[in-house]
């Protein structure tokens, strides 16, 4: 069972780890600041900022650079897929969770006229804006440096 060890010894996955936990932490500290609430939740909640995946995936191909070379084919892979990512996020999650508020309005205006409709919300915070998706990717890149 060699696979373990090798795992926790892995700089560029716990690298990535790591900056997705930080900015993760950040999003709890914000939250607290902002509405005086302290809230785990956000440890594991999508949207917001900083963006957890733009952190994640630049901490990632930040390490994949730095040890397999800059002209790597796989930092070339992990560059991509970082960029995948990062606009995903900050597009099509982004225009999700937009739709998500609008229905979640459309519902609650239905509801008073139609008892029988769910008052389940979707939910609306699931993309990030540009701004937050360039925070996560400074957070993924400090990470990225000193870990």
């Amino acid at each position: 069972m060699t696979i373990f060890p090798g795992i926790f010894h892995n700089t560029i996955l716990i690298s990535a780890i790591t900056a997705w936990l930080v900015a993760q932490i950040i999003k709890v500290v914000i939250n607290f600041m902002v509405h005086r609430t302290f809230d785990l939740y956000f440890l594991i909640s999508s949207g917001g900022f900083p963006s957890s995946h733009a952190a994640t995936v630049s901490a990632l191909s930040l390490g994949i650079g730095k040890y397999y070379g800059w002209d790597s084919p796989i930092f070339a892979v992990a560059t991509v897929f970082a960029l995948i990512v990062m606009y995903d996020a900050a597009g099509v999650r982004r225009e999700a969770g937009k739709q998500a508020e609008v229905i979640n309005q459309l519902v609650a205006g239905l509801y008073s006229q139609m008892s029988d409709l769910s008052q389940e919300r979707l939910k609306e915070l699931i993309g990030h804006t540009p701004f937050e998706v360039f925070a996560g990717t400074i957070v993924g890149i400090i990470v990225g440096i000193i870990v």
